[in-house]
């Protein structure tokens, strides 16, 4: 028999895995966007818990550079929800309580694919990867302070770099030395994951950000 099963659009997850997010105790996700995980985030009154579950929440750094992902990310937090951020590539996953896994595949035809996972040694190996991936993130209000000038310039210096602007235009543009633009440019790359600008350009129109 096998260990994942594998469905296809957000309604069929949510027909599978509602119940068992309306009654987890402790609630595990790495995402790269909010896209991926929409369905989880919505349960009809009968299957809302009284008790909200322990949530520890994994997000790619290019998801801070848009506002209202931002958002997003620090409304939970808020809520009391552990949050880390990395700029690493991540498996985009959800754990439910320790017992269940459920793994983001391919988008085809406007619908993803998702892996749902009951095996409990296949689970525990995932959540292992996760447990790795989240102590060597970075704390989100550490994330914050560290990157507050890259969160604040990153609009326009997207805006620039897709309007094919030179780098000592651009850098005059936002009053910048030529060296620090290009030193947000490097970290706006690193922050979408990206290795080069074309690719920076590709991951942020996959974001919504241009």
């Amino acid at each position: 028999m096998s260990v994942v099963t594998t469905v296809r659009g957000e309604e069929e997850l949510f027909a599978r895995t509602a119940h068992l997010f309306a009654t987890a105790s402790e609630i595990t996700c790495a995402a790269r966007d909010l896209n991926t995980w929409a369905a989880t985030r919505r349960a009809p009154d009968s299957l809302v818990q009284e008790t909200e579950p322990k949530m520890r929440k994994l997000y790619q750094s290019g998801m801070l550079l848009h506002p209202p992902t931002a958002q997003h990310v620090h409304t939970a937090a808020a809520h009391g929800a552990q949050v880390r951020v990395t700029q690493d590539d991540i498996n985009e996953t959800v754990i439910i309580d320790r017992r269940f896994a459920i793994l983001a595949g391919d988008l085809s035809e406007g619908r993803r694919s998702y892996g749902v996972v009951t095996e409990a040694a296949v689970v525990q190996n995932i959540q292992s990867l996760f447990d790795a991936a989240w102590r060597s993130a970075t704390e989100l209000a550490v994330y914050r302070a560290q990157h507050a000038d890259l969160t604040t310039l990153a609009p326009q210096v997207m805006e620039l770099l897709a309007s094919g602007c030179k780098d000592e235009s651009a850098a005059r543009t936002l009053g910048l030395g030529v060296r620090t633009y290009r030193r947000r440019v490097a970290e706006l790359m690193t922050a979408l994951g990206a290795e080069s600008r074309f690719q920076a350009g590709v991951r942020a129109r996959e974001l919504g950000l241009i």
